[in-house]
């Protein structure tokens, strides 16, 4: 398993991370508690989640509680507008995920950017948190790139940016990789699959290994299918004129 450091963050995580999301939809608790053991001893160190889906949080807590959270970073969302929501979801999560600390706190599709001295003192609120050791670092999850763009020019120092990454996106997606890259600002993506859309786990797994300072967020429904991911990140695919040639055959099926 590959680990690579979170932009300016201490976390060294691994590069294959597990998007607990799709915990949620798993069938039963038995199979969703073997999904997360298997990621985790496959060496996948890094979990997100969010307030939004509490079932994921809460059994992401049953499984990762205990010895096993000293080696793991958790990292959860959340949709809150103001200080006193970002409080009560933070007790929330921290009780779900049965830690009394978050590795990376997120704002979850944030409509308007928080700045310091808003009204809302969000950004006050999350400078608290990290100084009393409550999360360690934080960040913005958001699906509209312009939201994305104002993250690398705002004056707060965001410490990571996760935003929808795939095969599929244009070459405008790839240019925040770089952005993120060069201020030292972790980039995190989600739908690595596009919502399950691409199928090709070798091709999409392969793309990733392009950008050696993404982590990708892999949301697994079944023990099978994070073997696949995990196999294939161990083992990825050339990088040649016939991969180049399926990745081609795929944005145009799709675009």
């Amino acid at each position: 398993m590959d680990y690579i450091a979170l932009g300016k963050t201490n976390l060294l995580v691994s590069r294959t991370a597990l998007g607990a999301m799709a915990l949620a939809n798993v069938s039963d608790e038995d199979k969703a508690t073997r999904i997360i053991n298997k990621a985790y001893e496959s060496g996948i160190n890094f979990f997100d989640t969010a307030r939004e889906s509490e079932e994921s949080e809460r059994r992401l807590g049953n499984t990762l509680h205990g010895a096993i959270r000293k080696d793991i970073f958790v990292a959860t969302k959340t949709k809150a507008h103001s200080s006193d929501e970002i409080a009560e979801d933070i007790d929330k999560s921290l009780t779900a995920l049965k830690t009394d600390y978050i590795d990376l706190y997120q704002l979850d599709n944030p409509s308007i950017l928080p700045e310091l001295g808003g009204d809302d003192r969000i950004v006050e609120k999350l400078l608290t948190l990290k100084r009393d050791g409550i999360i360690h670092h934080f960040g913005i999850a958001t699906e509209n790139y312009e939201m994305a763009k104002k993250v690398l020019v705002s004056s707060v120092e965001w410490e990571t940016l996760q935003v929808p990454f795939n095969i599929l996106c244009s070459d405008y997606v790839a240019s925040l990789v770089d952005e993120c890259k060069k201020k030292d600002i972790g980039f995190v993506a989600m739908q690595p699959l596009c919502g399950g859309i691409i199928q090709n786990i070798p091709l999409a797994v392969g793309f990733f290994n392009q950008f050696e300072s993404t982590v990708p967020l892999w949301g697994a429904h079944t023990e099978d299918e994070l073997q696949q991911i995990i196999y294939f990140s161990e083992n990825p695919p050339i990088i040649d004129e016939q991969f180049e040639r399926e990745v081609e055959k795929l944005r145009v099926f799709f675009n």
